[in-house]
């Protein structure tokens, strides 16, 4: 059973809480905003959390920009700009989207899995959720030719 509380108690909760929201207001006061932005700041206040989220992504998007904060990259040993210029040799097979020829996706899973039925049929199940590893570290010639097979299927695969 639910604990019953008192008169008292219920009125310092009441105040705590409506002194939590003054210091929430206090904080969001305290922000001077310039002449110029006034109306762009008072549009923005009156979007909802989902808007403004949407509102980040395409103006990260549109400007090539990050709204995380930054972090500092740690120099990596042996990492020299020769290395930059050369071509990635390995690639990482991920399969991001079935398509309409679910069976055909299946067949080229197992195929290039070697995996049973049921374990190629979970595989491009799970694709819906997210996309799904299929083949790690593969040579150049052997990811596009992958790759290949799961665009024939009606699969669209990444490689990375």
């Amino acid at each position: 059973m639910a604990e019953e509380k008192k008169p008292a108690e219920v009125k310092e909760e009441v105040k705590a809480e409506e002194v939590k929201e003054e210091e929430v207001k206090e904080e969001e006061t305290e922000v001077e905003v310039p002449e110029k932005f006034q109306s762009l700041v008072s549009e923005i206040e009156k979007m909802s959390i989902l808007d403004l989220a949407e509102l980040v992504k395409i103006l990260e998007k549109k400007f090539g920009v990050s709204a995380a904060a930054p972090m500092a990259m740690a120099p990596q040993a042996g990492a020299g700009t020769e290395e930059a210029a050369e071509e990635k040799s390995s690639y990482n097979v991920e399969l991001t989207a079935v398509g309409d020829k679910k069976i055909e996706v299946i067949k080229a899973v197992r195929d290039i899995t070697e995996k049973g039925l049921k374990e190629a049929k979970d595989l491009v199940d799970a694709v819906t959720s997210g996309p799904q590893m299929i083949r790690e570290n593969a040579k150049k010639e052997d990811a596009e030719e992958i790759k290949k097979k799961f665009e024939e299927a009606g699969a669209t695969v990444e490689l990375k």
